[in-house]
């Protein structure tokens, strides 16, 4: 079982609907859901949408939404219990997310975002918004005010506050203001890829020492400059499960070979979903079964069951 921590196939969703078509979800399902047992699907605050980025999100849930209904294989969950049985049941538990809290205009947008199944807020994407600055900002502000304010309305309401895509300084403030687990959905190991999206040997352990977890990212340039592969990509769960333990390292894909006018490679060997039982194989010839379990699934559960219940 894969319990992957973020996907972006909700903008693949709601742009195949803009087109008027149903279903999207349960049509590609061999596709995009092979191997996965649970999902965080994180509706990306589209830098091309903030002009109308709160209208944009609550189409894009609503969409998504549709499209779930039309499917018997999914399902969208906002408590534990619920994701297990799901699972049980035969069907793909889908945790609802949002990357870059662009929408989160108030407090009460907040509660209303969580009353409708939001469970995970990365707080930036890569730029600034009103909660702080993105890692690919030029200036070095940290969390804003009003994100202080959102990362306590998260504890509040049992939102996990997602690291990955703030900055550095952001992400210690986020650490001086929070003892709950926080998360990087989707990063790597600066040490072995130096791109400003993976995370020092610093904050992977700051991570590791709040019981959290760090997911291992498949985007090319977050795993090698040079040659990405499926191996180099096991390399940073080592390497990270090394540093802190197996406890504090799970999957977080982030295949966006799907999106429109996506034309980047991919990790070779790790292409997309159908690539995962050679990932598999490769985590059972590092790990032991218990640990293979944990990074592939039990991590991230741990997690949600402390934040979300």
């Amino acid at each position: 079982m894969i319990f992957d921590a973020h996907s972006d196939l909700p903008t693949y969703v709601y742009e195949e609907r803009e087109k008027g078509r149903t279903r999207v979800l349960e049509s590609n399902f061999e596709k995009f859901f092979t191997g996965i047992s649970a999902r965080v699907m994180s509706v990306w605050s589209r830098p091309e949408k903030k002009p109308i980025i709160l209208r944009y999100a609550l189409e894009a849930y609503n969409r998504l939404f549709k499209d779930v209904s039309e499917s018997e294989k999914l399902v969208i969950v906002g408590t534990v219990k619920e994701m297990e049985d799901a699972i049980k049941d035969g069907k793909v538990a889908l945790w609802l997310g949002m990357e870059g809290g662009e929408p989160i205009e108030s407090l009460d947008i907040l509660e209303i975002f969580h009353s409708i199944g939001l469970r995970v807020l990365t707080l930036t994407w890569s730029l600034r918004n009103q909660i702080g600055d993105g890692v690919f900002e030029r200036t070095r502000g940290g969390l804003t005010n009003f994100g202080a304010e959102v990362v306590g309305k998260c504890e509040e309401l049992g939102i996990i506050i997602d690291l990955s895509h703030i900055n550095e300084q952001g992400f210690w403030d986020v650490l001086d203001i929070t003892g709950f687990p926080v998360i990087a959905s989707h990063s790597n190991a600066k040490s072995l890829c130096d791109n400003p999206r993976n995370l020092t040997d610093e904050q992977i352990k700051a991570i590791a020492e709040r019981d959290g977890v760090i997911g291992a990212v498949a985007i090319p340039a977050f795993v090698d400059k040079d040659n990405p592969t499926l191996e180099k990509y096991v390399k940073h769960i080592e390497y990270m499960v090394d540093l802190v333990g197996y406890k504090h390292v799970g999957i977080g894909f982030d295949f966006v070979y799907y999106l429109p006018g996506w034309s980047g490679k991919s990790v070779e060997g790790l292409e997309d979903e159908s690539k995962i039982p050679d990932l598999i194989k490769a985590l059972e010839e590092n790990f032991s079964e218990k640990e293979v379990k944990g990074i592939t699934f039990e991590n991230f559960k741990r997690v949600f069951e402390r934040v979300v219940g």
